[in-house]
């Protein structure tokens, strides 16, 4: 069986970085997926989809959830994947049952060219990087009706 998830987003608000007990770091990431296209008339249509990302570090490094919690921000743009999981809790204030779907994400890669992501910075050699081709002016003309 395949359980993989791929998005491309942008965060929604600052990643929440916190630590258990024996010092992993967790970052939990909320982040919208827009879906546009052309209606049947050739109007601009447009849908968010917000999508809950969590990272774990390990014991010897933060890993994935210490670059998000150093170099991400509200608005950042990434791709990220990872497998879909649900987990159940209980809600002391209802007494119910709670349910909630995460990306517990494997891969991550920052989309905002290095202007954006941190203004003024050059590559440690003194060069500056030529940004990165964006795809905010991509447009499908595929409905998805």
């Amino acid at each position: 069986m395949l359980n993989r998830c791929e998005f491309i987003g942008n965060l929604g608000r600052d990643p929440e970085v916190r630590r258990t007990s024996s010092g992993t770091a967790v970052a939990n990431l909320s982040v919208g997926v827009t879906q546009k296209w052309k209606d049947r008339n050739g109007n601009k249509q447009e849908k968010t989809e917000w999508v809950r990302c969590i990272f774990w570090g390990n014991e010897k490094s933060d890993g994935l959830a210490g670059v998000a919690e150093k170099y991400l921000k509200k608005g950042s743009k990434i791709y990220f994947a990872g497998q879909m999981e649900t987990r159940k809790w209980h809600d002391q204030a209802s007494g119910q049952d709670k349910y909630t779907t995460e990306i517990r994400g494997s891969e991550l890669v920052m989309l905002n060219n290095r202007s954006e992501a941190n203004e003024g910075a050059n590559n440690p050699d003194g060069s500056q990087q030529a940004p990165s081709p964006s795809m905010d002016n991509f447009e499908d003309e595929i409905p998805f009706n």
